[in-house]
């Protein structure tokens, strides 16, 4: 009896050595994976409840991406300019994105693309913003120090930030049946006073994906109401919600029209008004036309109604009966058929 007890205790002491036998190098490896996989990618939860947060495949049956401008004097995106400074570890979008690019990805950031001047974002690694460069031609002071570049955080030129371009796709996913409408990029826009006094001058910073900051953007909270300041959000909840407004100022077509190209103010409001309706009518229509819809179900239930009343009316028609012959007529019936005999058996 003892000998098995000692038997069963060598091997659990065996399989416990085992078990913490791995080499120190394997442990930190899946330990730099685990940590690389949380920073950089959604978990597992975010996917299931915010599913436009999934990268838009390649091959969906119906697409279509609109750039919008986004104005932080808009009542609805004024939350994304505040606080102007950092506060009790509160930030608005641009402090975010800022404090990210100059992080990297080494450090849990992410890395900004440049602004060209058709607009277009290009996502390579030829047109990656390198921090320090962006830092000199946007003369934004900062530090060298032991440890890296320190920059205080009302050095960030967060209040100078006055709109935003996003870059938006609306298509159908035919893998699950379902229509999305989700924010692919973002370019925060800075405007300065010109040197000479003549007004204010735009200067569009850079792209960032929204997928590479998704992350940072579910930990950071967004106030949404100005009345009640318990009232609030994620960031990527906002986006993901489409709480923001902006006016589509370009498209992707075939000829790339952007405001210039548009003609007037009138006509660019039609060609807003025209992208929106379309996009509204298709997502409305992706089950098929509701109005052609009620019409058909109207009419079906019309000719019910018509079928279902001429039923009544044949059940109220009095049943034809058989005319009676007239008098006359029956007695000379009766006259007619022959006169029965009755014969008496006499008695012989």
């Amino acid at each position: 009896m003892n000998r098995k007890k000692y038997l069963l205790l060598a091997l659990l002491l065996t399989m416990v050595t085992a078990g913490g036998a791995q080499p120190p190098a394997r442990r930190a490896e899946a330990a730099a994976k685990v940590q690389k996989t949380n920073a950089n990618n959604l978990t597992l939860r975010a996917k299931l409840t915010f599913p436009t947060t999934n990268p838009v495949s390649e091959d969906v049956v119906w697409r279509r991406d609109v750039y919008r401008e986004l104005r932080l004097d808009d009542a609805a995106n004024v939350g994304l300019a505040y606080p102007v400074v950092p506060t009790d570890g509160n930030m608005n979008l641009f402090t975010l994105l800022f404090k990210l690019m100059m992080a990297g990805p080494a450090r849990g950031g992410v890395n900004v693309y440049q602004y060209r001047l058709d607009g277009q974002e290009r996502f390579a690694d030829d047109a990656r913003i390198k921090p320090l460069t962006f830092l000199d031609d946007h003369h934004i002071f900062y530090e060298k120090t032991d440890k890296g570049v320190h920059i205080d955080n009302s050095d960030i030129p967060s209040a100078e930030v006055k709109r935003y371009y996003i870059k938006e796709s609306a298509y159908y996913d035919q893998t699950t049946a379902s229509f999305h409408r989700k924010v692919v990029a973002l370019c925060p826009i800075l405007e300065r006073d010109d040197d000479f006094g003549h007004g204010t001058t735009s200067y569009p910073l850079f792209w960032v994906r929204y997928d590479d900051v998704a992350p940072a953007l579910a930990k950071q909270r967004v106030r949404t109401s100005a009345l009640n300041q318990a009232e609030t959000m994620s960031l990527a909840d906002f986006f993901t919600l489409h709480l923001y407004r902006g006016k589509i100022y370009k498209t992707d077509n075939l000829l790339g029209q952007t405001r210039p190209s548009l003609g007037n103010d009138s006509t660019l409001t039609q060609e807003q008004r025209r992208i929106e309706q379309e996009i509204a009518t298709f997502e409305s229509r992706i089950w098929g036309d509701p109005a052609r819809k009620d019409s058909v179900d109207s009419t079906e239930a019309q000719q019910q109604g018509t079928a279902k009343a001429s039923r009544k009316r044949e059940e109220r028609k009095p049943v034809a009966t058989p005319k009676r012959l007239r008098r006359g007529a029956s007695q000379k019936a009766a006259g007619s058929t022959p006169a029965r005999v009755s014969v008496r058996r006499e008695r012989h």
